[in-house]
């Protein structure tokens, strides 16, 4: 049974912990955005030593590229973009304290270790949804990586932002489920 859970964050290990696949989550507080080219650069601070633009730990990471701020909003529309695309990137992000992603789609099994090991998530928004999710962003500013326009990194400010958890800390997964279960019923 899946449960219904409004979060502030930043989050902690304990509250992590308390996910299970299948729960509903409605995030309010900061997120950050990064995509594809956003996380090549990210790794590459890691690899060469230096700071963040921004503090990763406990902190969540949506896998989006908002379409311009239409008058009087803060973001177009922005709907997840495909998570696995980021997921040779994924497991060193984890390590520096990352605690949750948002994206769609399922994740590798190089991802879902690295999640149970750090103690991590993966919620996946609804795709097709970009301008009802765009609603739930009250702030948004660039604070790294202008030039990738798009792809910039975005600091968010989300009001009951919603979500589910696909992959929880303890090797669950939503997809892999899913796909075992309708298999079953149709067998």
């Amino acid at each position: 049974m899946s449960n219904i859970v409004y979060l502030k964050t930043p989050l902690t290990d304990n509250i992590i912990e308390s996910f299970r696949i299948g729960d509903k989550v409605y995030i309010s507080g900061i997120i950050y955005t990064a995509r594809d080219a956003a996380h090549k650069r990210l790794v590459e601070l890691i690899d060469n030593g230096k700071e963040f633009p921004f503090d990763i730990k406990n902190q969540i990471i949506y896998y989006v590229g908002p379409s311009p701020a239409p008058p009087g909003k803060p973001v177009g529309s922005c709907g997840p973009t495909t998570s696995y695309r980021m997921d040779v990137y994924t497991p060193k992000l984890l390590e520096k304290g990352l605690k949750a992603t948002i994206g769609k789609g399922n994740r590798s099994e190089t991802v879902i270790e690295a999640m149970e090991k750090h103690k991590a998530v993966y919620f996946v928004a609804t795709g097709g949804a970009a301008a009802l999710l765009a609603n739930k962003v009250k702030k948004a500013d660039v604070i790294a990586y202008e030039d990738l326009g798009a792809e910039a990194i975005m600091r968010l400010e989300v009001l009951n932002f919603p979500v589910v958890v696909a992959n929880d800390v303890y090797g669950n997964d939503l997809f892999k489920e899913g796909i075992a279960k309708y298999k079953r019923e149709s067998s």
